[in-house]
């Protein structure tokens, strides 16, 4: 029982990796959540019914690409 409460919260919790920010995830989960409730398909099978839990297990892992504005503005002025 405490398992499956463990792995239902992790579900839902927020990555803490230093990397990237909250923010930032959330940010992406939400327009990955948008995208699956106009009708995009799921990069993973999933049972569940809700879009954002599929969305954020998805960014989580890694699915979802998307681009970083301030990390792409540091590497061009790191270049020059």
């Amino acid at each position: 029982m405490a398992e499956k409460l463990a792995r239902q919260a992790a579900a839902f919790a927020i990555p803490d990796d230093p990397e990237t920010s909250a923010y930032r995830f959330i940010i992406v989960a939400a327009k990955r959540a948008r995208q699956l409730q106009n009708g995009a398909r799921p990069f993973l099978p999933t049972a569940s019914k809700k879009p954002t839990v599929t969305a954020m297990e998805e960014v989580r892992r890694g699915l979802v690409k998307y681009d970083d504005p301030l990390r792409m503005t540091e590497a061009i002025e790191q270049e020059a």
